[in-house]
């Protein structure tokens, strides 16, 4: 049985809020009201980088189109 390597590293809400460039308490608010991909792990919340960065591509796209 092998092992993937390549597997991506969860992050935390802090390194969240950091790539987003928002505050925690507001990625954790996101995160509870299922408006961004996240898992929960015990009681504290993860994310995938990846996951983020294609949600915020998706939002900065739905919203040029709004405007």
């Amino acid at each position: 049985m092998s092992s993937n390597s390549s597997a991506e590293p969860l992050i935390n809400a802090r390194e969240a809020a950091e790539m987003l460039r928002c505050n925690e308490r507001t990625v954790k608010r996101l995160a509870d009201e299922k408006k961004i991909p996240a898992m929960r792990i015990g009681n504290r919340w993860r994310f995938l980088a990846s996951m983020l960065d294609e949600w915020r591509r998706k939002e900065l796209t739905s919203n040029r189109s709004k405007q």
